[in-house]
């Protein structure tokens, strides 16, 4: 079997589409991942879930998905994400709101527990360093979590010599030996580490690996839709430069 892993679509269409070209050109997958945020900052919420619906999927929610349906409020978020927060809601339709309003904090399939943040904090917390990965890994119970939130592709492993470590997700990861695991693949639509390609990571089952992959998409064509929507224009700008 073969696994799409996204996170943070952040309603950035164009990223969406590139990614989902890209894994066709790579012979498709069975089914995708998704670890949260499909809305939240950029221009094309609606058109994000549907694309996403469309798809065998299982996706949790991550903290724009549950402050675009009321879930939570605001007051947590910078003054332009709580902005483009409540632009999003006033875009959705009723059948948006209902798919947001039923996706799970945390799902357990396999080996894997999904979840947007962490599994200490599944809606706030950024999982970044070492430190927190170490206090993250008692608490859940299967080999493998994966998280996304950061925006950053990460790894993090809890080794059978009782030792941690962690590093960017740069090369494969293989995941047949006896390390349990935490994997952040990146952002699909608003991407931090520096690389304004889109993030996402293919495992497949039969070897073990879960394989990056960086997407480049036309970003002015999203810049320009929230420049017409009248998004934070510190929102529009990031892209560019994958911060």
């Amino acid at each position: 079997m073969r696994y799409a892993i996204i996170s943070d679509i952040h309603a950035n269409l164009a990223a969406f589409t590139a990614v989902l070209a890209d894994v066709k050109r790579r012979g498709g997958v069975d089914k995708f991942w998704c670890l949260g945020d499909i809305v939240g900052y950029g221009p094309d919420p609606h058109e994000c879930i549907d694309s996403l619906r469309r798809l065998d999927h299982i996706c949790v929610a991550g903290n724009h998905d549950l402050a675009a349906t009321g879930k939570i409020g605001t007051d947590e978020f910078n003054q332009d994400a709580a902005e483009s927060c409540l632009w999003t809601a006033r875009q959705l339709s009723q059948a948006d709101k209902a798919y947001l309003e039923k996706l799970p904090m945390v799902i357990e399939t396999g080996h894997f527990y999904l979840v947007h943040g962490t599994p200490r904090d599944p809606v706030w917390e950024y999982l970044l360093t070492t430190s927190q990965a170490i206090e993250n890994f008692p608490l859940f119970k299967t080999r493998f979590c994966l998280v996304g939130h950061s925006h950053v592709p990460l790894v993090f492993s809890s080794h059978a010599t009782g030792d941690f470590s962690g590093r960017r997700f740069l090369t494969d990861v293989s995941l047949s030996g006896k390390d349990r695991v935490i994997i952040n693949p990146g952002g699909v639509g608003q991407p931090r580490d520096g690389d304004p390609r889109a993030s996402y990571a293919i495992y497949d089952s039969e070897s073990g690996l879960v394989k990056l992959y960086r997407v480049p998409y036309d970003i002015q064509t999203t810049q320009k839709k929230m420049e017409e929507h009248g998004l934070p224009v510190g929102l529009a700008t990031r892209l560019s430069y994958g911060s």
